[in-house]
């Protein structure tokens, strides 16, 4: 076998044992005979470099550490789950879609494990890995394409087979670290004296997104494949197609998922994950109940941040009992004071914790908490610590009922319950350094102005030394004013003044975000900024009412708005930010679809359906799921669905191909 063919022998053979391994768990080889079969490859390729192949296994490790992830914007958003908390909540999602398919016959359902891990998204161009993300905020994900490649059970190159690999797919996935090796890991680490991991899931997440893949590599990563993005020309048709087709490409799946159908399956799988779930060998926080058909899925649509067709039936949290040690009250940036249970530390689901929120005074009133009590602590959904209830019968007869301060435990100004308010407040909005450190510490965040080394300990040793106070100070910041601080060196201040600079010139959304408008969120300021194309004078002029009428925002956040953009230290404060600097990115939206609606049903020769809904939305246009008598236009593709015969009985406008192009010219039909 000359060198050539050798190089493909032994790149296909350990390709082969991976998805043995990590698909099929079912290995061929020991470890050391893999290890042995790797190093023989690196050999030969090291020998003739010519002939190395990109997908080859050696290239998973060995890429240079970078010093930030870059963001990947998701061809289609990649939506959280809906919770069902109960029996009695999954009955009600069960009812609803065959309300919504107008059906009265049991629905078939694809039914899966919740993996307590990261979700990522692996695109693959003509069977080819190109690159990976993490989910980030649904819309845009953090770049770890380097780190992904490290994982031994995601394929370089999908296998050959009878599916369509051509063009883009997307699969989207949980990676995770199973018991096992969790335990393995960390008892590796105590032996060299290195602080143990706390849980698997945070192990996994830190193991992803580390800046160096050669981290990453020496971390047990695996991956659980369970949804798809773009698919081009794959042509699968259901939930059950896709589980299917996955191992046959290489693509590892949970070997729990079933198909059920009708709500009893529903109850039967549900209570079944709860009954085995302390036996499995990964952590599970739930099960996900998604509509089998995805003709049925693309006619019931999605709503803003969650699809109608799936949703997540929550496991029974797990329980401790510890004592409160404490209860501290902290203050937010909106002013808000909460108060924090201080506990003896306990191990809840893996997760060692210290602190538990008791909400509000009402829900301290209710359960009856006071310091010194013993508690059931549980971890709500599995993630947020919160206190079940008091053992009351454990009770020293000398504890006393807990009060919320009737003044701020940092500024010392009066609290205040606004009417119908549940959250008790600080009323210093301007001066209390609490509220200060919460505003700006929000304003320099990821999702908002993305300050890059301006983080929480510079944002309190700003405000601690009276060098920051409303945002537009960050805009002011000079190297005479970081250089006295402590640990700035030269290169440091540089950077960060650098960062500064580059932010002022961001996104409409994101500096509409930062500014922290109650009610109001990540998804709101983009349907914002589309609106007012940008203008920030037109948006502190909207009324209640005006706002009111825009798809999505509803009164409250309207309120919220008018409220913000009344306060003339708050227009004082942004049209210091412009004079300072700041300036909003040029993006595609037009008004030439503003107002109509457009729903998309089948396939099409030149375009994907993502990509027509991404052109239709950058023009203005908003695009739902399902046809109603509020639709402007049907966009028809080859073998459409149902929404073809309904948007024909209501009597909606319907283009093909030829007319989306026409329309995109500008040529509206009547």
């Amino acid at each position: 076998m000359d060198p050539q063919e050798k190089i493909l022998f032994l790149t296909q053979k350990i390709e082969q044992h991976n998805i043995d391994y990590y698909v099929y768990d079912n290995p061929k080889i020991s470890d050391s005979e893999y290890d042995k079969l790797l190093r023989e490859l690196e050999s030969i390729e090291k020998e003739y470099p010519q002939f190395s192949l990109e997908t080859s296994p050696t290239k998973r490790i060995g890429a240079q550490p970078t010093s930030k992830f870059k963001t990947i914007e998701h061809s289609i958003p990649m939506l959280s789950l809906a919770n069902a908390m109960n029996h009695q909540e999954l009955i009600d999602f069960d009812l609803q879609i065959k309300k919504l398919l107008n059906t009265n016959n049991s629905i078939e359902y694809s039914m899966e494990p919740k993996l307590d891990g990261l979700a990522v998204e692996v695109v693959y161009k003509d069977g080819q890995f190109i690159y990976g993300s993490t989910r980030g905020d649904g819309v845009k994900g953090e770049d770890v394409s380097l780190n992904l490649k490290t994982i031994k059970a995601i394929p370089l190159k999908l296998l050959d087979s009878d599916y369509d690999t051509s063009g883009i797919i997307e699969f989207r996935g949980e990676v995770f670290i199973n018991h096992a090796d969790f335990k393995k890991l960390n008892q590796k680490r105590e032996n060299e004296e290195k602080q143990i991991f706390a849980n698997p899931r945070n192990c996994a997440a830190g193991s992803l997104r580390q800046l160096n893949p050669k981290i990453t590599a020496n971390r047990p990563l695996r991956i659980n494949f369970y949804s798809i993005g773009l698919q081009e020309n794959l042509n699968i048709n259901t939930q059950k197609e896709l589980i299917d087709c996955m191992p046959k490409l290489g693509l590892p799946v949970n070997n729990l998922i079933k198909i059920g159908k009708g709500i009893d399956d529903i109850i039967k799988y549900y209570d079944k994950l709860e009954s085995i779930r302390n036996n499995l060998d990964y952590d599970i926080d739930g099960v996900v109940i998604k509509v089998n058909s995805f003709d049925e899925q693309k006619q019931l649509g999605e709503r803003s941040r969650s699809p109608r067709w799936a949703i997540a039936g929550k496991l029974k949290s797990q329980q401790e009992t510890t004592k409160i040690i404490d209860i501290i009250a902290s203050v937010g940036r909106t002013g808000a004071i909460t108060p924090v249970a201080k506990l003896d530390p306990v191990n809840v689901g893996g997760v060692i914790v210290s602190n538990a929120t008791l909400h509000n005074q009402d829900e301290i009133n209710r359960k009856d908490i006071r310091i010194n009590d013993t508690v059931i602590i549980q971890r709500a959904g599995d993630v947020i610590p919160e206190v079940v209830k008091v053992i009351k019968d454990k009770r020293d007869k000398n504890n006393h009922s807990y009060q919320l301060p009737n003044l701020c435990p940092i500024c010392n100004s009066p609290t205040k319950r606004a009417e119908g308010d549940a959250v008790l407040r600080c009323i210093n909005k301007k001066e209390c350094p609490a509220q200060i450190k919460g505003r700006m510490k929000h304003f320099v965040s990821k999702n908002c102005m993305d300050i890059d080394g301006v983080g929480d300990k510079l944002i309190n040793m700003l405000i601690d030394n009276k060098l920051i106070n409303r945002y537009s100070d960050i805009f002011k910041l000079s190297y005479s004013d970081l250089e006295g601080l402590e640990r700035m060196a030269d290169k440091s201040i540089r950077n960060i003044l650098d960062s500064i600079n580059t932010s002022k010139n961001t996104e409409f959304s994101r500096f509409l975000n930062g500014l922290g408008i109650r009610n109001v969120g990540t998804h709101a300021c983009k349907l914002l900024e589309k609106e007012f194309d940008r203008d920030i004078t037109k948006l502190s002029s909207a009324t209640k009412e005006s706002l009111s009428k825009i798809h999505e925002i509803g009164e409250i956040m309207a309120e919220s708005i008018e409220s913000y953009f009344n306060n003339q230290n708050h227009i004082d404060d942004i049209n210091e930010c412009i004079n300072q600097g700041l300036t909003f990115k040029e993006n595609k939206i037009s008004k030439q679809f503003n107002g109509l609606s457009f729903v998309i049903t089948g396939s099409f020769k030149n375009l994907s359906r993502s990509q027509i809904k991404k052109i239709l939305e950058e023009l203005g246009g908003r695009v739902s799921g399902s046809v109603s008598k509020n639709t402007s236009y049907l966009v028809l593709g080859e073998n459409p669905g149902s929404k073809f015969k309904k948007a024909s009985e209501l009597g909606i406008q319907i283009i093909d191909e030829n007319g989306l192009n026409s329309l995109l010219k500008g040529d509206l039909p009547n």
